[in-house]
């Protein structure tokens, strides 16, 4: 029998993480979701300074951690961040 997490634990998936990450470029970009490839180039979708900043605060938002501003440079892509994040997120717990 599963137990429920404990009050203030949040349970990590990849795969939400990376289904909110997509919902999120896809919004920036005005695309739909199903256009946004998780292992393709950022930069190749149009990234820029405004969109890069403004992913990492969402992803600070999100996921109540610190990122560089640097974020979608460092890992330029859904799948890299998303890895990135869940390694934070799995770090702390």
């Amino acid at each position: 029998m599963a137990t429920a997490p404990a009050p203030g634990t949040r349970t990590v998936d990849r795969e939400e993480i990376r289904s909110k990450l997509l919902s999120l470029v896809a919004s920036y970009l005005e695309q739909p979701v199903t256009d946004i490839r998780s292992d393709g180039k950022l930069v190749d979708y149009g990234l820029d300074s405004i969109f890069a900043l403004t992913l990492c605060g969402d992803v600070e938002d999100e996921y109540g951690i610190e990122v560089k501003s640097t974020l979608a440079w460092d890992h330029p892509t859904v799948d890299a961040i998303t890895e990135y994040v869940y390694e934070a997120l799995t770090a702390e717990a």
